[in-house]
């Protein structure tokens, strides 16, 4: 319902914002980010994304710990933008509990959410 999108593999959850959400925000300038090894819980801000329109903050879609960074959005934060399901990932989790992704909505579910 945040607009972060989740790539599971195993027990890493690559996670970043729609293509939605990054239309919405317009051009992206700037990505903070959480500390690696860091914890984060589901629902709660994990970093903040700055648009040319706006900022806003980056909410954790499952809990875990910050094993990655996409350190490349630091000097191109625009691939959030021209490829936010690739390139524009934002973080890498270990996530701590299965069933906190098993609860997200999934992309048909996403798509009536934001019609």
């Amino acid at each position: 319902k945040e607009h972060e999108w989740v790539f599971l593999d195993g027990k890493t959850a690559t996670i970043g914002i729609t293509d939605y959400a990054q239309s919405r925000l317009g051009d992206i300038c700037f990505v903070e980010f959480p500390e690696i090894n860091s914890g984060i819980n589901q629902n709660e801000t994990f970093g903040v994304i700055e648009a040319v329109k706006t900022v806003a903050d980056l909410f954790a879609p499952v809990s875990g710990q910050i094993i990655e960074v996409n350190s490349s959005l630091e000097d191109s934060p625009n691939f959030i933008n021209s490829d936010p399901y690739g390139s524009g990932w934002i973080i890498k989790v270990k996530i701590n509990n299965l069933n906190e992704y098993n609860g997200l909505m999934s992309s048909d579910d996403y798509k009536e959410h934001i019609k």
